[in-house]
């Protein structure tokens, strides 16, 4: 049964949705085709954003161009020659699924920008979102999110 109460979530919910969904095509060209999502920042990892700063002090923390490394054809950015030399060790443990893209774009068959501040950790994996709002929605039902996108990305990934 639907009450007043079902109906104005519905009625919200569903333009926010469609808006969000909205949000994502077209794909910026300057980064289309690309394995590792490089945003703004012209073939640097993630908008140039340290990945181990994301597991160590659980915040996006810029990256330097001091503290570098080449990884699957871009630079990757970190903020301390420690934070550079746990990633050389072990690539895999710290970089972003989904190559930095959206993990709720991916989940929905798509590919979208993320913005540094918008992440989760979930089993030990890093995942960006497109912005705050949309971060929400994909923490809501994360774990079903993460088992579309996982079947996604094979497909999408640009590499």
């Amino acid at each position: 049964m639907i009450n007043r109460r079902n109906l104005l979530l519905v009625s919200t919910a569903v333009p926010a949705l469609a808006l969000v969904t909205a949000t994502f095509m077209p794909m910026d060209d300057a980064w289309a085709g690309q394995a590792i999502f490089t945003g703004s920042t012209d073939g640097i990892a993630i908008n140039g954003y340290d990945p181990v700063a994301y597991f160590k002090q659980n915040a996006p923390v810029e990256g330097s161009a001091d503290y570098t490394t080449l990884y699957k054809g871009v630079t990757w950015r970190f903020s301390s020659a420690e934070n550079r030399d746990l990633f050389i060790a072990d690539p895999e443990k710290y970089e972003p699924q989904y190559g930095g893209y959206c993990a709720y774009a991916v989940a929905k068959n798509q590919l979208a920008k993320t913005e540094p501040d918008a992440f989760s950790i979930v089993d030990g994996k890093l995942y960006l979102n497109f912005d705050k709002p949309v971060r929400s929605i994909w923490e809501a039902e994360k774990g079903s999110f993460i088992v579309q996108g996982d079947a996604n990305w094979p497909d999408l990934n640009p590499g």
